[in-house]
């Protein structure tokens, strides 16, 4: 078997730990040489420029020049592949997955690590990069130049405003999980779950916050603590006592409210 080629790592956050939790890491991984390891994003650029690595972590918020700023001065084409390393929100997180080969949420596991690093080192062999680029570019085009996004990112033109996917963090890992894949929505308290047809998922958000992301004409609020995908819907039961409840095709029965009854009514097309 071929020897696998030597992968150029740059490191760039500014808190000491964090780069040399990296730098242990990576000095685990066989044929991987680390170029650089700085904590400014002057420096992140000169050593893009002059040291060429194959890969880059690269710290979102920095003093100073941020981590967007950095890719903004090289250029996506010009850029390494890139881990961005930060601790915002699930929601921010959406667009940095559209740029990046991974993303590193502070704190991440062991695990979490190695995913995101063998997922972008087999870019690296393959050398398919092109495309990545390609979504920087859309990124950096629409994103803000703070380096701090606090919304998914913009759809292109005819596109949806609403959610795609979500990101759900797990023992660790983020999991982005299709809005398609959604069948219904329920909350308590600060959490909302997320339920697919094989699993549910918990992300701490307030219901209300999570509708107003949604694409309306494909979700609907039936309850306080219930959303529901309307094309799922298979059967609408009327109780004896007032009660009305849905049951979706997967077999799910949910309940819903006499002030939201009308509105589901109307959704489907029941008359009176």
């Amino acid at each position: 078997m071929p020897e696998r080629p030597t992968i150029r790592v740059l490191i760039v956050d500014d808190e000491p730990l964090a780069r040399q939790r990296l730098e242990d890491l990576l000095g685990a991984e066989s044929g991987v040489e680390i170029v650089a390891s700085v904590d400014n994003g002057e420096a992140a650029v000169d050593a893009v420029r002059s040291l060429h690595p194959d890969i880059a972590f690269l710290d979102v918020q920095m003093p100073g020049k941020t981590g967007i700023d950095v890719v903004r001065e090289i250029g996506p084409d010009a850029m390494p592949l890139t881990i961005f390393v930060t601790a915002y929100d699930r929601y921010a997180l959406q667009a940095f997955d559209l740029a990046a080969v991974d993303y590193l949420v502070k704190p991440f596991d062991d695990e979490r690590f190695e995913q995101a690093f063998q997922r972008a080192r087999r870019y690296v062999e393959l050398e398919e990069i092109g495309e990545l680029r390609e979504r920087l570019l859309a990124v950096l085009d629409g994103g803000s130049r703070s380096g701090a996004p606090t919304a998914p990112p913009a759809p292109a033109s005819g596109g949806s405003p609403y959610l795609e996917r979500i990101a759900v963090e797990m023992r660790g890992k983020v999991r982005v999980v299709p809005v398609a894949q959604i069948e219904y929505i329920t909350a308590s308290g600060p959490y909302v779950e997320l339920h697919t047809s094989e699993r549910a998922y918990l992300i701490r958000e307030a219901i209300h916050t999570l509708e107003e992301k949604l694409d309306p004409n494909r979700f609907l609020r039936i309850h306080r603590s219930i959303i529901v995908r309307v094309d799922l819907i298979d059967t609408f039961h009327r109780g004896a006592g007032g009660d009305y409840e849905v049951q979706l095709k997967g077999g799910a029965r949910l309940r819903v409210s006499r002030s939201r009854r009308e509105e589901l009514e109307r959704r489907l097309g029941v008359t009176s």
